[in-house]
């Protein structure tokens, strides 16, 4: 049985030097992220975005894009957003002024990458601004220019890893705490009524504090993009039980106690968030797919496209970013 200090090993080697992992905010199952929003580095970023933050378009044509965060860290680093970057540069955005990155980064790029994909600032094309964010589990919204330095010192977003709400990989679970009650299985761990409690708790209250974040930037955006995952967790934080329900996602947690309901920002303010792909554009993308791979099974497709190929996640699909391409001329319009 892995122990927490194995745990925060592995974490160590998700981190991209200069950044270095603060081992305080590792956070491996659903009771650890619960203890999270209490963790004080946590709280200083979720107090600065519900009281302090002012987003940087006011008065201007902008559209805020929510990015799903990352195993790797810093995020830009990751070969999602390496992807999700690469392809809005080959449409056209440019950052507006310069990166505040470490120029050490530069080394860890794909061989192929533009290191404008590193670069932090708001992008633009023509008259839209582009404002990416994060959505994050602990840290909830992050503003793109804040994920290499915050208050001037280095981020916590590029120092912590957070893998602990992610059940279907079998390891979200701590076996060394005393309220642990995962059970073994075939492949790894299931939770039991702990974390499942935990878990329906905690994506309760980061949906109330991305509700709350989302509600103080108000009408700075004429839209409000998350391309994230069909299937994972983002996803469940944005949508509303209809749209869950549509998507196949849960909508509830069972546990001794009864099925614990799970919330999402569009049940709270219907309409205020667009999730792409949606269930129609992720079935153009799986023809598209089928098209491109003539010789594959359905099967195959679909096993395809829930790892983008590449074992990571369909965000990184040419045919998904596509997807993404066509929200942004649509946005362009307005």
């Amino acid at each position: 049985m892995m122990s927490r200090s194995d745990r925060v090993t592995e974490a160590y080697e998700k981190i991209v030097p200069p950044f270095t992992l603060d081992k305080t905010l590792t956070f491996f199952c659903p009771q650890e992220n619960l203890e999270a929003l209490d963790h004080p580095r946590v709280r200083a970023l979720h107090e600065f975005m519900l009281t302090e933050y002012e987003p940087p378009v006011r008065g201007k044509k902008a559209v805020m894009l929510m990015l799903p965060c990352t195993k790797v860290k810093p995020y830009s680093l990751s070969s999602e957003h390496q992807a999700i970057n690469g392809y809005l540069l080959s449409q056209g955005f440019r950052p507006v002024e310069g990166a505040d990155y470490p120029p050490e980064l530069e080394t860890a790029l794909a061989p192929d990458a533009d290191p404008l994909v590193l670069n932090n600032q708001l992008w633009a094309r023509d008259d839209l601004l582009l404002h990416r964010f994060v959505v994050s589990e602990p840290m909830v919204l992050v503003p793109y220019e804040i994920i290499y330095t915050f208050n001037g010192k280095p981020s916590l977003t590029a120092q912590y890893d957070d893998p602990g709400l992610f059940e279907h990989r079998g390891t979200a679970v701590c076996p060394w705490r005393s309220d642990f009650t995962g059970i073994e299985s075939s492949r790894g761990y299931r939770w039991g009524d702990n974390e499942k409690a935990a878990y329906v708790e905690m994506h309760n209250r980061l949906v109330r504090l991305l509700v709350a974040m989302l509600d103080r930037l108000g009408d700075a955006y004429v839209a409000r993009l998350a391309y994230v995952s069909p299937k994972l967790t983002h996803r469940s934080f944005m949508t509303s039980v209809e749209e869950k329900r549509r998507a196949g996602l849960a909508l509830s947690r069972r546990t001794s106690k009864g099925m614990l309901r799970l919330e999402g920002v569009n049940d709270l303010r219907p309409g205020l968030v667009r999730t792409i792909p949606d269930e129609s554009e992720s079935e153009t993308v799986l023809e598209r797919l089928a098209k491109r791979f003539p010789q594959r099974t359905p099967r195959q497709i679909k096993g395809y496209f829930a790892t983008g190929g590449g074992g990571v996640t369909p965000l990184i699909l040419p045919e998904t970013l596509d997807v993404l391409g066509q929200h942004l001329d649509e946005t362009q319009r307005f």
